[in-house]
């Protein structure tokens, strides 16, 4: 059994980019981008950049502030413990970035079994407004490809967690699609909504993964 997670909007109620861009000001375009993606009304890659655009020159000290202040929502590192002692393969897969994730993991003393995100370059001890990573114009459906070869399992073995127009494509492949209180524009591709962690935990229950 596979369980994959988005990370911003579902396991956290951080937003990255908007932490980062409250170290230089641009916290309220970030959060507009954000808003714009999310509802499918820009596309995710293009937003993506734009966003990390907005953080060239942010030095790497401030970067590091921002993502020590990313954290789990409660009850989501409970999830993930709760999986993994039933012997769930739990995977994260984010167009966040990988030390935001890592970050808010560590605090809780957590751990995943795989963590797809991206990453922002660093030069001279400064962000250099790029992104790298598999999940800036690549879509969650191939991650889950990947993941699920990696581990062998079968499609019917898979659920998927997520919030926002760019899990759409890991939601419409899983066997089971979980809208974690879902945008309007996602909720249609979902196979049932939680509102939170613990009806989270519950619906895993229920559906025997726990």
């Amino acid at each position: 059994m596979l369980v994959a997670f988005d990370f911003d909007g579902t396991l956290s109620d951080s937003e990255m980019t908007v932490l980062l861009g409250s170290q230089n000001g641009t916290a309220e375009d970030m959060a507009d981008i954000t808003e714009r993606a999310m509802n499918d009304e820009i596309e995710y890659a293009e937003s993506l950049r734009q966003r990390c655009a907005l953080l060239e020159g942010l030095s790497d000290e401030q970067a590091r502030a921002a993502f020590s202040e990313v954290a789990l929502r409660p009850g989501a590192a409970e999830v993930i413990t709760a999986l993994r002692d039933a012997g769930v393969y739990v995977a994260i897969l984010t167009g966040g970035f990988e030390r935001g994730v890592e970050a808010a993991l560590e605090t809780e003393g957590v751990e995943v079994d795989a963590i797809v995100a991206n990453r922002l370059p660093v030069a001279d001890g400064k962000l250099t407004g790029e992104v790298r990573g598999p999940l800036i114009s690549g879509t969650k459906d191939d991650a889950m490809e990947v993941v699920t070869a990696v581990t062998g399992e079968d499609r019917d073995a898979t659920v998927a967690v997520g919030d926002g127009a760019n899990d759409l494509p890991m939601l419409e492949v899983s066997n089971l699609a979980i809208g974690f209180d879902p945008k309007p524009a996602v909720a249609p591709s979902c196979d049932t909504t939680v509102e939170t962690m613990d009806e989270l935990y519950e619906l895993l229950e229920a559906e025997g993964i726990l």
